[in-house]
């Protein structure tokens, strides 16, 4: 055949291997990445990639590639139906993916990502305190995490362990406790006198964790001091407060029978926690008899502050809003001849409970809030006489 012949036949026949490789669908776009943190910084258990949806009719799947290093090449990780990805363990470095057609022909390549901490990875938090509660520990720490990078920061993330006191040392098996975007948590449901240790990490919004707080030890325990009361909204079943019930025949309050947090439902708790539509919490009388007044108008150093209950007529049946160092007296007169009177000085509120210190006047009509002038006060857990 003529020379010419060939030519237009190469040439045509170039060109349909063009068309056959040539990319017919969309590369995936805006491909990103969050670490699944494990507790330790430097091993995530995983890392989830998305990426935007080809919308593509022959859409067959996505093939995800990775490699270990920079230098390295890219292998293929697997393949998805849809635009997300699970890579289980320690990730590799960069990723990018692909979409195919239904005739397995690919597209170009995605963005590539690099999981790489490098400016990414927040602060430790700086310091953690504790308060021992009743079955629970209140945890606070500083919030230079958040402070370094707010838009980058995602949550705070809070560990505990067992705790050897006579060692002063932390048991090896530590536990996820739970997450929050706040710089307090709450950890409940412990067993009084046993001793545990706890910790927090920053993530951050990519889901690489920081260097652990330093670590702090507490034991939950029952107290007179730290009672944890719950917004009804949040836990009505410990939601209300009764100072005393029942009496012995020396007219002294029966034994158990003082300080018990109790069902916010129930008519004989002497205040209830209500939390308003602007999460504000505030102390609500409930008992019949039961009346409430703020004991001044600026905060108290302490529970001891509140010597002498307000006269009649500051009290009344009107809720008052709890505000940390705030003092507050409660007159009780449930059918009886003499008022009885209890106090609270709240040292922590938030949305869905408050904590407080308490002491109670077991002399009817003594309005004598703290220990002095030979009366009686219940107070840190005993009943003390002073001369």
């Amino acid at each position: 055949m003529p020379s010419g012949f060939w030519s237009v036949f190469l040439l045509l026949s170039l060109a349909a291997c063009r068309e056959v490789v040539s990319p017919s669908i969309d590369a995936p776009e805006n491909l990103r990445f969050r670490l699944q943190p494990s507790g330790d910084p430097d091993m995530p258990s995983g890392v989830v990639l998305e990426w935007d949806a080809v919308p593509d009719a022959d859409l067959s799947e996505y093939r995800v590639y990775s490699r270990p290093t920079s230098s390295g090449n890219f292998d293929r990780r697997g393949s998805t139906t849809s635009p997300t990805f699970h890579d289980a363990g320690v990730p590799d470095l960069d990723y990018y993916v692909t979409a195919v057609d239904d005739r397995n022909r690919e597209s170009d390549e995605s963005n590539v990502v690099r999981v790489d901490g490098n400016g990414l990875r927040l602060p430790r938090p700086d310091a953690l305190s504790s308060v021992s509660l009743d079955g629970a520990i209140h945890l606070v720490w500083t919030d230079n995490a958040f402070a370094a990078r707010p838009t980058g920061f995602r949550a705070y993330r809070l560990y505990s362990t067992s705790y050897d006191l006579d060692l002063d040392v932390c048991g090896a098996s530590w536990v996820f406790e739970g997450t929050t975007v706040s710089p307090q948590f709450l950890a409940t449901n412990l067993a009084n006198g046993v001793p545990r240790c706890f910790a927090v990490s920053a993530e951050s919004v990519e889901g690489f964790e920081s260097v652990w707080s330093p670590v702090r030890a507490d034991t939950p325990r029952p107290d007179a001091r730290n009672v944890l009361v719950y917004a009804y909204e949040a836990d009505p079943l410990r939601s209300g407060f009764r100072f005393w019930e029942d009496l012995n025949s020396d007219g002294s309050a029966a034994a158990g029978e003082l300080g018990r947090v109790l069902d916010g439902n129930r008519t004989d708790v002497d205040f209830w926690v209500f939390r308003d539509v602007d999460d504000r919490v505030f102390l609500v009388p409930e008992r019949a008899g039961t009346t409430l007044a703020l004991y001044d108008d600026e905060p108290v150093a302490d529970l001891t502050s509140i010597d002498v209950a307000p006269g009649i007529a500051a009290f009344s049946r009107t809720a008052i809003e709890a505000v940390p160092g705030y003092g507050y007296v409660f007159q009780m007169l449930p059918g009886g001849t003499f008022p009885r009177y209890g106090a609270i000085r709240v040292t922590h509120v938030s949305r869905d409970y408050l904590i407080f210190d308490w002491s109670f006047q077991t002399d009817p009509g003594n309005p004598e809030l703290r220990v002095g002038g030979g009366v009686n006060l219940y107070q840190g857990g005993v009943t003390v006489v002073q001369e």
